[in-house]
């Protein structure tokens, strides 16, 4: 525990800037609960107002919490939100976020996944992801392939990427923990191609073997590779069509971070990139849905206006 304690203190520290009597909320459910805990022993010692609120798993990323936990995420100045679940890609964590809360989620934390990967330079992690996020605005038609087989054509015209860097303590800033990555919304309805993932998919965990997604219209319309795909269609037929939406492009810079089949730390591990199906509402997407799903791609290459701006994995800068 007191490995988790002290990669806690380095996160409400250096990455929220938490002061003593500074409110800190820490919403956590029963499967991360340890977490949850590591968090709010390390928020008092450093003299934080430390809530610890537990919660019922939620069935899926992107399922919102129960009332009451939203309506305390608006009172606190700080929170902090170990989950087996993610809760980053909802109304609450937007709402609170509004009210000028400072919010960090940690969908699928680990102990070994803090430790190893919160101890980073967040000052030149922060450098590339602002550069990489820079370039992504300025795009306008991105080409992403693998040699895993991807090749998904879509336009980024007028859509903003977004730096995510592990730095939030400015009021209404909001990432994950771990951090490093840079993102953005692709223009809904012009992603056209083939999508292979063959690193992890969020709510399944590591593949087993690649993951093959049809996409026309921006949308995925096919699903083939094993279980994975049995479960990603039986998450499309619960959820509907804004499930099966191309919502996220997002490239990994975190040096420490590692794919495992821990999606919040496989898609900030340097040399990846990630494609979201689901909701984008919090990358000024215009796609609510009540999921988001993450899928990993080993060394990509990623194309904007003719230019390669990653090659396998490797940034050109």
């Amino acid at each position: 525990m007191e490995e988790l304690i002290e990669a806690a203190r380095l996160a409400l520290k250096t990455c929220l800037g938490v002061r003593p009597r500074e409110d800190v909320l820490v919403v956590t459910d029963d499967a991360l609960r340890d977490v949850g805990e590591g968090f709010y022993l390390a928020a008092k010692e450093i003299g934080a107002e430390a809530v610890l609120l537990s919660m019922q798993p939620r069935e899926i990323s992107g399922a919102e919490p129960p009332a009451v936990v939203a309506e305390a995420m608006k009172a606190a100045r700080v929170v902090v939100v170990p989950t087996s679940k993610s809760l980053s890609h909802t109304r609450a964590r937007r709402a609170a976020t509004e009210k000028g809360a400072r919010i960090a989620t940690l969908p699928g934390a680990t102990k070994e996944m803090l430790v190893r990967a919160l101890n980073v330079n967040y000052q030149e992690m922060a450098g590339e992801c602002a550069r990489f996020a820079g370039m992504l605005t300025d795009g306008a038609e991105a080409l992403l392939t693998s040699p895993s087989g991807t090749h998904l054509s879509f336009s980024i015209a007028r859509r903003r990427g977004y730096p995510d860097a592990g730095i939030y303590t400015e009021p209404g800033s909001f990432g994950n923990l771990p951090a490093g990555e840079a993102c953005i919304a692709p223009v809904e309805g012009t992603a056209e191609g083939v999508l292979v993932i063959d690193g992890s998919l969020a709510g399944w965990g590591l593949l087993e073997e690649p993951l093959t997604l049809q996409i026309r219209g921006g949308q995925a319309v096919e699903a083939r590779g094993g279980r994975a795909a049995d479960w990603l269609v039986d998450v499309w037929r619960r959820y509907g069509e804004p499930a099966r939406l191309v919502a996220e492009l997002g490239v990994g810079f975190n040096p420490r971070a590692a794919v495992t089949g821990k999606v919040l730390e496989d898609e900030k591990a340097k040399g990846t990139a990630h494609i979201a199906l689901g909701d984008n509402m919090s990358m000024d997407g215009h796609n609510e849905a009540p999921v988001h799903l993450d899928g990993v791609l080993r060394r990509p290459t990623l194309i904007l206006d003719g230019r390669i701006v990653m090659d396998k994995g490797e940034p050109i800068w």
